[in-house]
């Protein structure tokens, strides 16, 4: 597989990674099997496809141990990126941003990941309550400790967004001015698809312009853009898409022409090709320094998002796919 950089430590990994989420978290639970995402993360792995990104909070604490299963056979092949900062209650999720917190997080992940460093230490969301500059700053300690190679910001995505004045990510884009200063950010997490294009405006250049690595997320669109979804068809209640405003059914049926418009490039370059390959291959196209990260838990899948690198899209493509209308749900 083609190979992309994060960051300006030159950190090298495979042109499309691995969202782990999906195995044991915010998606169907009965689908949700141990072996079989097991045998997914080997076959990720066997691709190329060699970032592997999950957070404590997935389960939580569950997918970092499904992860040292495999890590503890294959370390050495894969770049391991997780995340601090958030507490799952009950009926809730917290920001926790306390230095002495993130410490015993940090030694709790290595643990469960059954490694002795991590690759790419991600903080999941600042703490409101904690000055962001504190939080980053136990995380360099991390660094300079050698338990994590490199730092990372995960931003805070469209949902919260919506309702806000100004480009969805300002916001993000001062966190990481200001955390810049206590220690470098080599990568930043954020929805990006063709769905969900607000990153490239502010978002995607300033990381370009910084050097600064770009984690696509959820750029199957959760899995829309694959075309498999039906209108209609109902998700599990413990399945986000149950309650997001673009999984209604008349919301999805609204959106299908997104669909047909991948279908239709995908169609351009042969049978085999997907339109979820010419998905991910429109987010490889924003940027060499852009990584899309598609979550999935089984091989087939895993494969098939492997080859989206092997798909260049024309600027006739590009254009097309440009063309398309925006997604349509209660958020607009």
């Amino acid at each position: 597989m083609e190979r992309r950089t994060i960051g300006a430590g030159a950190l090298e990994v495979g042109a499309v990674g691995l969202g782990c989420m999906p195995m044991s978290w915010a998606y169907s639970g009965s689908r949700q099997r141990g072996d079989e995402s097991l045998r997914a993360v080997h076959r990720a792995l066997d691709e190329g496809s060699s970032l592997l990104d999950t957070a404590d909070m997935y389960g939580p604490f569950t997918n970092e141990l499904l992860l040292g299963r495999a890590l503890k056979e294959r370390r050495e092949d894969a770049f391991v990126s997780t995340k601090v900062g958030l507490l799952v209650g009950e009926q809730h999720i917290v920001a926790n941003g306390r230095p002495g917190y993130v410490k015993r997080a940090c030694d709790a992940s290595l643990r469960r990941l059954q490694t002795d460093v991590i690759d790419l230490y991600q903080l999941h969301r600042a703490d409101p309550e904690v000055p962001v500059e504190e939080t980053w700053g136990a995380m360099a300690e991390l660094v300079r400790a050698g338990k994590v190679r490199a730092l990372g910001l995960c931003a805070v995505g469209a949902r919260g967004g919506r309702r806000s004045s100004g480009r969805l990510y300002d916001g993000t884009i001062r966190q990481l001015r200001r955390v810049q200063q206590v220690f470098p950010v080599s990568a930043v997490e954020a929805e990006l698809s063709v769905w969900s294009p607000e990153a490239l405006d502010g978002l995607l250049p300033w990381c370009e312009a910084h050097g600064v690595g770009f984690l696509a997320a959820m750029p199957l669109g959760n899995g829309f853009l694959t075309g498999r979804l039906t209108p209609g068809q109902g998700f599990e209640p413990d399945d986000m898409r149950a309650r997001h405003p673009r999984f209604t059914a008349e919301m999805m049926a609204s959106n299908q022409p997104i669909v047909v418009g991948l279908r239709r490039v995908a169609a351009r370059h042969g049978d085999a090709v997907t339109a979820a390959q010419a998905a991910l291959a429109w987010v490889l196209a924003q940027g060499r320094h852009v990584v899309p990260v598609p979550g999935a838990k089984r091989e087939r899948w895993v494969s098939e998002n492997a080859g989206a690198p092997r798909l260049r899209l024309t600027p006739q493509d590009l254009a097309e796919l440009a063309g398309l209308p925006g997604a349509q749900g209660s958020w607009e």
